[in-house]
């Protein structure tokens, strides 16, 4: 009986040993979840209950919140060019918004006025993207929907991209890494969903100090937590088919945003409401986070590195200027510093560089004859957007409202993070501050120089440069 009982132990044993070790060498599915246009202090998970999200929140169980992730610009075709190929777009001249656009040739009559056409930089062509060494690697990649990278993404980069891409097609037990983005929360639904029945009440909404506590802006707040409860609902499909198939438990999910949120000064803008996103991963089953939440300092160029190095076994490319921040080959130095860019955004050039640690915030600005507030013809269709001009024109915005729209605007801004999370009071002339502006100011030079910014070409310029 001894013997039949030390049999059956060892067999337990080696069963589960084996498991365990199956475990380890499968590759593990990856879904993102990318919500457009979103910043982070929406979210329930980062502190504002106004409404409730089941699904993503589900996510929790297993999961991180991340509370540090950037967008490399905030704006969507520069942020996505980023994402795939792990480099700062202002390197590989992908940052004017509208480099290219789909199949179309010819650019819009405000557009043509720049005098520059439609290119691709060949400096992004040529790197892999990152989806493509896993397709090399054994999986199966799909992409839903959206393939607005400012630059022509090679056909390797997926097995499938389209409005009905998913993992379906893939073979027998075959891994696969599946992005879905929802356009419900996309800043164009401000206006196409504004008349539809809110699912918030918007007199129980906080309105950020960088709009005028009114209907108009507590219509539009609503407009947005209701979008993000309709998001939830759609992801919830998603989360429902993995369970369905018994993939759920396996498998890595990210639900994160492409830049800040669908309103004036949070899209394509270099603040934080532009820049800053939400990012919370669930873990397979057989993983435990290291912890709940995390503060590092992330940009959307590490997503490359950090899928790559998830899934094991693969040489990150060292072409790469992000660091994997997960997986078996985590980079072991956090970041002390973060920098951000943006530069044209549809018919309106510009040129603005950023950086910060986690307490302080340094702005360059390079066109002071333009406002922050450019106005794109696509954002002035929004309800909102609307109001503030005609605010502004009255003169009836706060001291603080106006700053965005002031011109010639600084040259310099510096914003003390921790006590003023929406940057509005400007505190570069600000003796105190000295060493911290000139040390942040150093450090953003310095990161130019290194990545070998094209911000200082002509757009002329610069497409001679990046097609040659």
């Amino acid at each position: 009986m001894k013997q039949i009982i030390k049999f059956g132990m060892l067999t337990l044993i080696f069963f589960l040993s084996f498991a365990c070790q199956s475990n380890l060498e499968k590759k593990p599915n990856i879904v993102w979840l990318v919500a457009e246009d979103q910043s982070q202090y929406f979210f329930p998970f980062y502190g504002d209950n106004s409404v409730n999200l089941p699904n993503i929140s589900e996510l929790l169980k297993n999961g991180t919140v991340f509370e540090g992730m950037n967008s490399s610009y905030p704006v969507c075709a520069p942020a996505r060019s980023a994402i795939i190929t792990g480099m700062y777009p202002n390197s590989i001249g992908t940052g004017n918004m509208r480099a290219l656009k789909g199949d179309t040739k010819k650019r819009s009559e405000k557009e043509a006025s720049l005098g520059v056409p439609y290119y691709s930089s060949k400096l992004a062509e040529n790197i892999k993207p990152f989806t493509q060494i896993l397709r090399e690697n054994g999986y199966y990649c799909t992409n839903n929907s959206k393939r607005d990278y400012n630059f022509n993404l090679r056909d390797e980069a997926w097995d499938e991209s389209s409005n009905k891409a998913s993992w379906k097609k893939r073979k027998d037990n075959q891994p696969f890494f599946s992005v879905f983005n929802f356009n419900v929360t996309h800043e164009s639904a401000m206006w196409k969903r504004d008349k539809e029945e809110l699912k918030v009440d918007p007199k129980k909404l906080k309105v950020p100090p960088v709009f005028p506590n009114d209907s108009i802006s507590r219509h539009s707040l609503a407009v947005n937590y209701s979008n993000l409860v309709e998001m939830d609902r759609q992801m919830g499909l998603i989360i429902n088919k993995l369970r369905d198939q018994g993939l759920y438990e396996d498998s890595y999910i990210f639900f994160y945003s492409d830049h800040g949120g669908p309103f004036p000064r949070h899209k394509r803008a270099i603040y934080e409401t532009g820049a800053k996103v939400p990012l919370l991963i669930k873990f397979p089953s057989f993983i435990e986070p290291e912890e709940k939440r995390n503060s590092d300092m992330l940009n959307f160029i590490d997503f490359a590195p950090t899928i790559l190095s998830i899934v094991g076994g693969i040489d990150i490319p060292k072409i790469y200027q992000g660091k994997p921040f997960l997986g078996s080959k985590k980079n072991k130095n956090k970041r002390e510093y973060l920098f951000t860019a943006s530069d044209r955004f549809d018919e309106h050039p510009d040129r603005i560089r950023a950086v910060k640690n986690k307490r302080f915030k340094y702005i360059k600005n390079y066109n002071l004859n333009k406002s922050h507030a450019l106005p794109v013809s696509y954002r002035n269709q929004m309800v909102l957007m609307q109001h503030l001009n005609r605010l502004n024109e009255s003169n009836l915005l706060s001291k603080q409202q106006k700053l965005w729209f002031q011109t010639p605007k600084r040259s310099e801004e510096f914003y003390d993070l921790e006590n003023d999370p929406f940057e509005l009071n400007n505190l570069i002339d600000i003796e105190i501050y000295s060493d911290d502006i000139q040390n942040l100011k150093t450090q953003l030079e310095n990161w130019m120089y290194e990545i070998k910014d094209l911000g200082h070409l002509s757009e002329i310029e610069l497409v001679e440069y990046v097609t040659k």
